[in-house]
C-alpha cells in the first residue's frame, strides 16, 4: 500500500539566462527517457512550470499517455536571469552560498531548506490524492531534488549512494537521470538515484532486437 515517485531531471538545457529551452541533445535524452517510461504504469505527470521542464516533461505525458500537470512549487531553488544584471559567476557564488547554508536566503528566489519544504509538501500531497500503488512521475531541477533529499533522508543512507553526498550534492543529477522513490506511511524508502542508464542508446537498441 504505497506510493512510488519517479523523481527526473529535465533535459539538458540552453546555456543563456532566463528561462530557457532545452538543446538538440535534451530533446534526444527526453525522447530515451520517455520510451523508458512507457514500461510504468504511470499514475500522473507533474512538472515545474519552467520551459525546460515543460519541454522534457511533454515527451514524457506523451509517451506515457498522461496528461501534463504543472505545479509551480516544483521550480528550481532560483534560476539564473531572475536578478536583473546579475552573472552566472555571480549566480553560482549565491547558488552555492545556499547549498553550504540551507537555512540562507537569496535575494532572489529561495533557501535550500525552503525549496526542498516546497517539494516535499508536493509529494505528501500527491501520496494523498492519488489512489495507492500509484506511479507518479515528477519532472524538476537537479538542486530541487537534493535540496529534499538532504533535508528529508537520513545522511547515513545518502553516503551509501556517494560517499560525499552533502559535500558534492550539486553535480549529482545529470539531466533526465531517474531517481526512484517509495513513500509508505509517512516514510520514503530511495530505491535508487540518479540513474541514466536509460539514455544509453545501444544498450537500448540492443535490447529492442
Amino acid at each position: 500500500m504505497s506510493t512510488t515517485f519517479l523523481l527526473i531531471r529535465h533535459a539538458l538545457k540552453e546555456k543563456t539566462r532566463g528561462d530557457v529551452g532545452i538543446t538538440d541533445e535534451g530533446k534526444s535524452q527526453a525522447q530515451l527517457t520517455a520510451a523508458y517510461l512507457q514500461q510504468y504504469s504511470v499514475t500522473a505527470v507533474i512538472a515545474s512550470p519552467l520551459r525546460r521542464v515543460e519541454e522534457t516533461a511533454a515527451y514524457i505525458a506523451t509517451a506515457v499517455q498522461s496528461p501534463l500537470q504543472k505545479e509551480p512549487r516544483l521550480r528550481e531553488r532560483a534560476n539564473w536571469g531572475d536578478m536583473p544584471g546579475q552573472t552566472f559567476e555571480q549566480f553560482v557564488e549565491m547558488w552555492e552560498r545556499c547549498t553550504a547554508d540551507r537555512n540562507y536566503i537569496p535575494p532572489v528566489g529561495d533557501s535550500a531548506g525552503q525549496a526542498g519544504e516546497r517539494l516535499g509538501m508536493v509529494l505528501s500531497e500527491l501520496a494523498e490524492q492519488y489512489p495507492v500503488d500509484s506511479t507518479i512521475v515528477i519532472v524538476t531541477h537537479g538542486g530541487l531534488i537534493t535540496d529534499w533529499l538532504v533535508g528529508a533522508i537520513p545522511q547515513q543512507q545518502l553516503t551509501q549512494w556517494h560517499p560525499e553526498f552533502i559535500a558534492v550534492q550539486s553535480t549529482l543529477i545529470p539531466e533526465c537521470s531517474i531517481t526512484e522513490l517509495v513513500y509508505d506511511k509517512g516514510k520514503y524508502k530511495l530505491i535508487s538515484f540518479a540513474s541514466i542508464s536509460h539514455l544509453n542508446k545501444e544498450r537500448i537498441e540492443q535490447k529492442g532486437k
